[in-house]
C-alpha cells in the first residue's frame, strides 16, 4: 500500500497538553510543495489502536499526496494506554476521547503555522463517535468529517442531530451490524441533508483488510475533504 507522494512533506512529532500534568503525542505531516496546504485532517483512531496503525498511516499519506496536512494522534496518554490494554476501560469512553480531540483542535487553532487551515476529522470505529461529539462542540470550526467503520451510535442521538459539518460514513459491505448502525445514524443528521453520505465498500469487513478496500476508503476520504475544504 506504499504510495509515492506528489507533494514533498515535512514530518514532526508533537506533544499536546491536555491538562496541567499530562500530554498526548501525535505525528504532524505538512505538505511543503510551495503551496499552502488545503486543510488539515485530525485522526481519531478506534478501539485498541494507536497513531501507529498502518491503516491510519496509509490514509494520512494519501491525504498528504493531494496537499492536505494530517495530525494523527494518540488520544490517550501512555499511562492510560497501558491501563486500557489490560482493562479496555478507556477505549469506549467517548466523552474522554472527544475532549482530547477538542484539545487537539484548539492546539491546531493556536499553532501559528496551522491556525488558518480548514480542519476536518477522520474517525475510525469508536474514534468516529468521538469525532462527531467534538464536531458538535466546535460547529464553526470543523469543515468535514469522514468515518471509517465507525460507531456513530455511540455519539448519541442528540449529538447526531447537532452535526453541521458535511459527513461521509464509509462501511464495509460485509460489516452487517455496523451498516445498520450507520444507516440509522445517517437519518439523524438532520442539519446536513444534502451534505451527508453513506458508502458501502463491496466485500469489505470491519478493518478493510481485503484487497483494494483501504485504498477505496482513502480515495473516498480524500475526495470528500478536498471538496469541502475548497468550498
Amino acid at each position: 500500500m506504499e504510495k509515492q507522494n506528489h507533494f514533498q512533506s515535512r514530518n514532526s512529532e508533537v506533544r499536546i497538553k491536555i491538562n496541567q500534568k499530562n500530554m498526548i503525542e501525535g505525528d504532524l505531516i505538512l505538505p511543503t510543495s510551495g503551496t499552502s496546504a488545503k486543510g488539515i485532517v485530525i485522526f481519531a483512531h478506534g478501539s485498541g489502536s494507536s497513531r501507529h496503525s498502518p491503516r491510519s498511516k496509509y490514509v494520512a499519506h494519501v491525504l498528504n499526496d493531494v496537499g492536505i496536512a494530517t495530525l494523527v494522534v494518540d488520544l490517550l496518554t501512555l499511562e492510560e494506554e497501558t491501563v486500557d490494554n489490560l482493562t479496555k476501560e478507556h477505549r469506549f469512553n467517548i466523552a474522554l476521547l472527544a475532549q482530547r480531540l477538542i484539545s487537539c483542535t484548539d492546539w491546531t487553532l493556536q499553532n501559528p503555522e496551522l491556525k488558518n487551515l480548514k480542519i476536518g476529522y477522520f474517525g475510525a470505529s469508536t474514534g468516529a463517535a468521538a469525532a462527531l461529539v467534538a464536531a458538535a462542540a466546535r460547529p464553526n470550526v470543523i469543515r468535514a468529517i469522514v468515518s471509517r467503520g465507525g460507531r456513530p451510535d455511540l455519539a448519541g442521538k442528540e449529538v447526531l442531530n447537532q452535526i453541521e459539518a458535511p459527513t461521509l460514513l464509509i462501511v464495509g459491505g460485509n460489516d452487517k451490524k455496523v451498516i445498520e448502525l450507520n444507516q440509522n445514524a445517517l437519518k439523524m443528521f438532520t442539519r446536513i441533508e444534502k451534505k451527508k453520505k453513506l458508502i458501502l465498500v463491496p466485500n469489505a469487513t470491519h478493518l478493510f483488510e481485503e484487497e483494494g478496500a483501504l485504498e477505496e476508503v482513502a480515495r473516498r476520504a480524500s475526495g470528500w475533504f478536498e471538496c469541502f475544504f475548497l468550498e
